[in-house]
């Protein structure tokens, strides 16, 4: 176990006015298996290109450890995936390879066939069985799921949640879920760090934000009620002040109230007016103060909204008896469907099975017809 340590980190991109992070500085276990989370443009991938050394900045980072990022651009993916992971792992056996493969699922045929011809969902499962196999290297892994199909996820984050020593980016929940022990998050006002997976990280910003959001709802109330209170207070102070002289004091001794208990009596409410109007005034700032404290972090989302655009014909697109195949396999055969307007449509299957047709594709006896 080490610690990477990040210290009064400040970092802005040159022609900007606007830092992205500005003193930051917390610890990281290399042990951990950190989730990494916040909006997009908050300075994720800005912090593991940090770590990578890839920008200069203010402050200072030092670790024992090497960082991995992933993912990176193979170099020749016409090499077969052996040769590949061999340059990622020198020091790994092939049947640690073959190890860590099984564990994703991915056969031990993908070892020896180009690179290229993998799925995107299997080249990511290779590249990061290889990353894993490196010594003394703390991961950065950037959104690994984007090519991964729903029991590729699963798969993946089984597989992650058996190591350690890593940051994951990525905006799925139930992925974080299944293989995270702390969560990093960069929020509006500052970085955060917390044990637990992300649900049970976005429940505590829950109740935070709502019990903030009751707390604030509460001390605008009370700045309203102490704004009248003081304001009317302040009124009464002046009106009982000026009785101590000038023409209030005039028409007091036209009245005949002449006494030195009189105007003692007048002096002594006059302060204690005075001081009311002070204390309210104090109370009032002091709820702004902590008003001010408030909702820092919060963030209102909006509903999402999604409709399709009106097309002049109800019917889309439509094949019949549609057969597709490259080098020699064939994906799916004689397939027929309908696309009405408004329709959802979902293409699904296991990495690999060709939902994504190749350019290079060969496709036979199509009969296609589109609306115009």
């Amino acid at each position: 176990m080490s610690l990477i340590n990040i210290s009064n980190l400040t970092f802005a991109y040159d022609g900007s006015y606007d830092n992205i992070f500005t003193n930051v500085s917390f610890q990281i276990d290399t042990d951990w298996k950190l989730g990494f989370c916040g909006r997009n443009g908050r300075g994720k991938t800005t912090f593991l290109n940090l770590l990578m050394g890839r920008y200069e900045y203010r402050g200072s980072i030092t670790a024992s450890v090497s960082f991995e990022y992933f993912p990176f651009a193979v170099d020749d993916p016409s090499q077969n995936t052996q040769d590949i992971l061999a340059a990622i792992a020198p020091e790994a056996q092939v049947w640690q390879i073959l190890r860590e493969l099984s564990k994703l699922s991915v056969g031990e045929d993908t070892l020896y066939r180009p690179f290229s011809t993998l799925s995107n969902g299997e080249q990511t499962k290779a590249l990061l069985a290889g990353l894993f196999l490196r010594e003394n290297s703390f991961l950065l892994i950037d959104e690994p799921t984007n090519h991964l199909d729903m029991a590729a996820r699963k798969n993946v984050a089984r597989y992650l949640n058996g190591k350690t020593g890593y940051i994951l980016v990525s905006h799925d929940r139930a992925f974080l879920d299944g293989c995270v022990s702390h969560i990093l998050s960069i929020n509006r006002a500052n970085i955060e760090i917390q044990s637990g997976n992300f649900s049970s990280w976005f429940r505590n910003k829950q109740m935070r934000d709502d019990f903030e959001l009751a707390t604030n709802e509460r001390l605008k109330k009370d700045i309203k009620r102490l704004e009248s209170a003081a304001r009317q207070s302040s009124q009464w102070a002046d009106k009982v002040e000026s009785t101590k002289m000038g023409k209030g004091a005039a028409a007091i001794r036209k009245k005949g109230h002449k006494s030195i208990d009189t105007m003692a009596y007048n002096a002594e409410k006059s302060r204690r007016m005075q001081q009311r109007r002070k204390n309210l005034e104090r109370r009032q700032q002091s709820a702004i103060d902590e008003k001010s404290t408030l909702l820092k972090n919060f963030e209102a989302v909006e509903p999402l909204k999604i409709r399709s655009l009106t097309y002049h014909a109800s019917h889309l697109l439509s094949s019949e008896n549609l057969t597709v195949s490259y080098d020699g396999r064939e994906v799916f055969r004689e397939l027929s469907f309908s696309l009405e307007q408004g329709d959802p449509l979902a293409l699904q299957g296991i990495n690999g099975s060709g939902k994504s047709v190749p350019r290079r594709t060969k496709v036979k006896a199509i009969s296609l017809v589109a609306s115009k």
